[in-house]
């Protein structure tokens, strides 16, 4: 890189610290810290919460899907299905949640079931996102300190750095705010990247033509199959409820809304436009191997992994690094750290909500003051654990990523039932509910050991059905009395979503057909 992309650089990350600096002035309460005060706008939380989701994780794990892994292709689309549907379901859920005035999500399981329950699935929510924070920090690091030819060490402090100070600065309001300028930034750089691509991918579409293939009826029961058509849309449906919904992190976002219809406006616009960006992805991931075909040697260029084989997740970095010019090379790095730190910001500060909330403000008798000053500490306490994991990540095993990922598999269906039974039927108890959850996880955990064939997707389904199940088996044989309360949906929300799922489903529907013409 030149002197020059250093300079772009530089610019971003000190106008993220001036940003959190100015934004965090009149902070004085946890309200403040945690939710914004309430006064953040729908349509900046609506994309910080995109812009979480779209993490580098996606921008370099989708193009390489898409574009070169055996079996991928534009099958990555179908996990788009489920996000209108888990919206839909989720105006359902959490609208309760939103009314009960909590910081912490799950601060509403102890008003609805009891503390156990609030203290169970706030431990998780610790143990699972700290981990996985530490795991993209050593991703995102590794990454960027090869593009920018720097050690790891160097990126680990720089990306980190940055992050946990405006993050602890600027609180809630730096986060959201930061997030909208980094979804700018990375929709940008991707732009920039489709740009450069048109041509080869034009050319060459022909011969890339069978990537285009974007459904595959498969049940993925027996197969090991993660993508088929059906565990995408079933398990991806309950996966998107359970982490919208349930996951702190993200329902931090909607907890900071002003209001019960300011939340409704914020699932709409996360129905609606998550897809076309996950969509620029994969005509990226595309694009990319149409300019494989047409410059050979831009493969053997990658880096190897410990197998010998070429490193596909650096595709786009390696094309970015090879073909922008300069500054345009330091704005596409730029991207980089904005989708990392988009991600990475949200995960820290819902670390100390939960850490604050649900052990240190529910157990000592600390003053608002103290309490505030406590959650900055919380922040940087959580981000230094995440620096020092980081460095440990490569020692544990070579799949840890993948393991993460079905320990949340694994927990999301149950985590669901959990809030399933607070807001709908809270009669049925916190020990029937614990116990449903508990037994959740341990049928995941045995299908994981010994149904390898049955994709980790289903995890998802099988795990809220059992919980669900064993709670009302429980209740029933105690003769519990069941007072559903099933709260309206506004018809135009449910026809907007609904017709965004069509939408998608009939792009999906075009692709396969010119892939097959």
């Amino acid at each position: 890189m030149t002197t020059i992309d250093w300079l772009v650089i530089v610019l971003y990350l000190a106008g993220m610290l001036g940003l959190a600096f100015y934004l965090g002035r009149r902070q004085t309460s946890r309200e403040d810290y945690y939710l914004g005060g309430h006064r953040l706008p729908g349509w900046a939380l609506a994309t910080s919460i995109i812009a979480t989701q779209c993490s580098t994780n996606s921008l370099l794990g989708a193009p390489a899907f898409v574009g070169f892994v055996i079996g991928g292709g534009m099958l990555w689309l179908q996990y788009e299905l489920a996000v209108p549907l888990a919206m839909l379901l989720l105006c359902f859920l959490f609208l309760p949640i939103s009314r009960s005035g909590v910081i912490s999500v799950y601060a509403y399981l102890e008003q609805r079931l009891g503390l156990a329950s609030r203290l169970l699935a706030s431990a998780c929510f610790l143990f699972f996102r700290g981990v996985a924070t530490g795991v993209t920090v050593y991703g995102v690091a590794s990454v960027i300190g090869l593009v920018a030819d720097i050690s790891f060490n160097t990126s680990v402090f720089l990306l980190m750095g940055i992050t946990v100070a405006y993050d602890a600065l600027g609180g809630m309001r730096a986060v959201v705010i930061s997030d909208v300028v980094q979804m700018l930034l990375l929709v940008a750089a991707v732009l920039l990247a489709l740009f450069w691509l048109a041509d080869p991918l034009i050319g060459h579409f022909d011969a890339i033509s069978a990537r285009s293939h974007t459904l595959v009826n498969d049940w993925g029961l027996t197969s090991g199959n993660s993508y088929g058509f059906w565990p995408m849309l079933f398990g991806g449906l309950f996966l998107y409820v359970a982490y919208y919904g349930c996951d702190q992190s993200q329902a931090q976002r909607l907890l900071s809304a002003e209001s019960e219809s300011e939340t409704r406006h914020i699932l709409l616009l996360n129905g609606v436009l998550r897809f076309p960006l996950v969509f620029a992805y994969c005509l990226v991931g595309l694009g990319l191997a149409a300019y494989a075909l047409e410059h050979p040697d831009f493969i053997d260029s990658l880096p190897l992994t410990d197998a010998g084989a070429p490193n596909y997740n650096l595709v786009f970095p390696a094309f970015v690094t090879r073909e922008f010019g300069v500054g345009l090379t330091g704005l596409a790095i730029v991207g980089l750290f904005a989708a990392a730190m988009s991600s990475i910001d949200s995960a820290l500060n819902s670390l100390s909500a939960s850490t604050v909330e649900d052990f240190i403000a529910r157990f000592t008798p600390l003053s608002e003051r103290q309490l505030f000053l406590g959650s900055k500490l919380a922040t940087l306490a959580w981000g230094s654990f995440a620096i020092l994991f980081s460095f440990q990540v490569e020692h544990i095993a070579p799949t840890v990523l993948e393991a993460i990922n079905k320990v949340g598999s694994m927990a999301n269906g149950p985590l669901l039932a959990l809030f399933t039974i607070a807001v709908f039927c809270p009669a049925l108890g916190q020990r029937a509910a614990i116990t449903g959850f508990l037994c959740g996880l341990g049928l995941n955990l045995a299908l994981w050991l010994f149904l390898p064939g049955v994709s980790w997707l289903w995890w998802n389904v099988f795990g809220l059905v059992a919980a669900l199940a064993i709670a009302l088996a429980i209740a029933a044989g105690r003769r519990v009395q069941l007072d559903l309360h099933i709260p309206a949906l506004p018809r135009r929300l449910a026809w907007q979503l609904g017709g965004m799922s069509i939408l998608i489903l009939g792009v999906c529907l075009a692709m396969q057909a010119v892939a097959e013409r």
